[in-house]
């Protein structure tokens, strides 16, 4: 099981299931609907590396973040918006290019193949 959030992290409530991890092209990612909050999921290579971050990007005020490229920016793993090109840290939400900015970051899972995430 791959948990991508802190360790100081409380658990959530409760985990939606998105898709199968299959389902999801390496270095993509997926938009979803988790109580009514529109998520980015992105999956790192091939690998069973996950993260989930909110789709609004907040620079554009468009929900598009899941359709932007994942990259590395001094090992860190990002995601450019595919409208202005701000880099979001995948790990903490951070801008990259304004840390007075970010996306919210929620916790993803991989049960028996299959990606949840909890809000």
């Amino acid at each position: 099981m791959n948990l991508a959030k802190s360790a100081d992290w409380p658990q959530p409530a409760s985990w939606t299931e998105i898709c199968p991890l299959e389902d999801i092209l390496p270095d993509m990612g997926v938009a979803a609907l988790v109580d009514g909050q529109q998520v980015a999921v992105f999956r790192v290579g091939e690998t069973d590396q996950v993260y989930a971050l909110g789709n609004h990007d907040p620079f554009s005020n468009a929900d598009v973040l899941s359709r932007g490229i994942l990259g590395d920016i001094a090992g860190t793993l990002v995601v450019a918006s595919p409208v202005y090109k701000q880099h979001f840290a995948l790990s903490t939400g951070c801008c990259v290019e304004d840390d007075a900015v970010s996306v919210p970051v929620y916790a993803v899972r991989i049960v028996d193949g299959v990606i949840q995430v909890g809000l």
